[in-house]
């Protein structure tokens, strides 16, 4: 595989929700999402939403591609984060050399429930 090099506009905002204060990265593009979708190749959805990344996982290709084979399985990295607020979802980032950036809105769940793709 090609390797990804991208470069996005990211802007650094706080969230007050619930009480709870979320420190995120605003990305300056908008991406589908895909409702459960079972591996990279299941990944299309509709929509264009906003991506507030509230966390960046950096994984090997061999965990990449693990992980990325099957979005269902419970991952305890997952568990209780991701939230849809307003225009947006907030995401946990997942890049591996040569892969492409994925972006995981769990909604409070441990596996990935909404998934985007870059790349």
């Amino acid at each position: 595989m090609p390797s990804m090099s991208i470069t996005i506009e990211r802007t650094s905002m706080t969230f007050k929700i619930h009480g709870k204060t979320f420190h995120v990265e605003k990305l300056g593009i908008r991406l589908p999402f895909a409702r459960k979708p079972v591996d990279l190749q299941d990944i299309s959805g509709g929509g264009d939403d906003e991506i507030y990344v509230i966390e960046s996982i950096a994984m090997t290709p061999a965990e990449y591609d693990e992980f990325a084979s099957n979005f269902l399985l419970p991952r305890e990295w997952l568990a209780g984060k991701g939230s849809y607020a307003g225009q947006g979802r907030f995401c946990v980032e997942v890049h591996a050399p040569g892969r492409p950036y994925l972006y995981v809105d769990p909604s409070g769940s441990n596996y990935g429930r909404y998934v985007a793709r870059l790349g």
